[in-house]
């Protein structure tokens, strides 16, 4: 069966904080939530392919305490019952945390990442974990694009993106240290916050310095509300104060200018993608906002040039810092216990020297500087949250060279995460049918002002198509 195509203009998915009057006043529960959420995975899971681990029964049970918590009147949060995936990376007490890696199968700490940990106190419902690239780099799950099963559903986040755009559930936990919460949510359709760095607490997950826990949901109250359950009981990383805002999401800030970034994957976007983008410019200017270019002022241009080499930046540091324990897995495992991807990933960050780091981290922190003095300048940035529609991946060819980026380019991403800046990825247009995300992004620690903006645009712009 063909999937329908993808309308920005039409396409309300699945949302949880509409629903809690109707759990209040007893005309619905957390338990029917969660029987409705489970049916859409009977249905779409075979194709889709979201979930590394489902634990039905426990969620049940919780959905069924959250229940009796709203006919007493006194839920937890914000979010108390509401259905929820894990990536695949996060440590949880009652399902393995396989990273869809061979070495790792069977792994099954039986702990709760510090944000599972939260969400729990919170009275969330953790509904399954969903797929990962492995190790949260670029070599795929078996996960689908929602929208087209010929395609990516991007990474590493796959599941989580899948998962929400499917409606199978309404908000999913993502990680990102390059583009992996921004690109799959342009891909799917999801709006997704990729916080400051350091803004929600990664528990174990604390290896690498760009790595950040972030939010896949289809409204902006329940992006906010996951967040803000999770920064209320554990706060941020270690040292971090974590993301400061309010306790309901930011209502719309019209922004008075916007800084437009072309950033390096610009000369790699189609022709329908630039027209579309085009057309969502056109239409942010019309709603009466200013708009900076590149070629209209020195700062821009000055900042553009600082991002440029984005993606070898933060593929060098990451590679470095994460190379001890990529090592460890293929000593202890052998080749077949990591795949092709990582071990290639692996042979160049070993090829690195401690100067070879240091250079990288001081690049960075020379785009980090250039970011901050253009603070001034605009409310926020905005660019393409991913070069185009989801590519088609049709598998590895066996004798063939691996395919470069199966899960999609990153090149629009990196600046963010190099950056430690807020985003929040919305979904503004369509092209041939298939979902391109729009990311809005913030100075760092103004997660909220830029939810806010993002808002404002998402609620008074009109959709685009290409």
């Amino acid at each position: 069966m063909s999937s329908p195509a993808y309308d920005p203009k039409t396409f309300r998915g699945l949302d949880f904080a509409s629903r809690r009057p109707s759990f209040l006043a007893g005309d619905d529960s957390p338990r029917a939530y969660l029987e409705r959420c489970l049916a859409v995975v009977a249905d779409r899971e075979p194709v889709v392919n979201a979930f590394a681990h489902l634990n039905p029964e426990l969620a049940r049970a919780a959905a069924d305490a959250s229940t009796d918590r709203y006919r007493a009147g006194s839920p937890l949060s914000e979010i108390d019952g509401m259905p929820i995936g894990v990536k695949d990376l996060l440590e949880t007490v009652d399902m393995p945390t396989e990273m869809n890696c061979a070495a790792l199968k069977g792994n099954f700490p039986k702990r709760d990442n510090a944000a599972v940990w939260a969400l729990r106190r919170a009275g969330a419902v953790i509904f399954g974990k969903t797929t990962t690239a492995e190790l949260g780099g670029s070599h795929p799950a078996a996960t689908t694009n929602p929208w087209d099963p010929a395609r990516t559903p991007g990474g590493s986040s796959s599941g989580s993106a899948a998962a929400v755009a499917a409606g199978m559930m309404p908000a999913a936990i993502g990680t990102q240290v390059g583009g992996s919460i921004i690109r799959p949510a342009g891909f799917c359709g999801n709006i997704a916050l990729k916080p400051s760095q350091g803004g929600i607490n990664r528990g174990e997950r604390q290896a690498t310095s760009m790595s950040t826990h972030g939010v896949h949901a289809n409204s902006f109250r329940d992006i906010w509300n996951v967040t803000t359950a999770i920064v209320a009981r554990v706060g941020g990383d270690r040292g971090n104060p974590g993301i400061v805002g309010p306790a309901t999401a930011p209502e719309p800030i019209k922004p008075n200018r916007l800084i437009v970034l072309e950033t390096a994957g610009w000369a790699g976007v189609d022709d329908a993608t630039r027209q579309a983008f085009a057309s969502l410019l056109d239409g942010i200017g019309t709603a009466g906002v200013t708009l900076l270019r590149r070629e209209e002022h020195a700062a821009v241009e000055r900042l553009e040039h600082a991002i440029a080499d984005a993606a070898r930046i933060a593929v060098d540091i990451t590679g470095w810092e994460n190379r001890w324990n990529t090592r460890a897995l293929l000593d202890n495992h052998g080749p077949e216990g990591v795949s092709a991807r990582i071990q290639a990933v692996l042979a160049k960050a070993e090829a690195m020297t401690v100067a070879d780091y240091r250079a990288a981290l001081l690049d960075r922190e020379i785009a980090q500087t250039t970011y901050r003095q253009l603070a001034g300048y605009g409310d926020a940035a905005i660019t393409l949250a991913c070069p185009g529609p989801a590519p088609i991946w049709a598998g590895d060819r066996p004798g063939e060279p691996l395919a470069r980026r199966p899960t999609g380019d990153a090149i629009f991403n990196y600046p963010s995460s190099m950056l430690f800046a807020p985003v929040v990825t919305t979904p503004h247009m369509s092209v041939g049918g298939m979902p391109v995300g729009l990311q809005t992004m913030g100075q760092p620690g103004e997660d909220a002002r830029v939810a806010g903006i993002a808002r404002w645009l998402h609620e008074n712009v009109d959709a685009a198509m290409g």
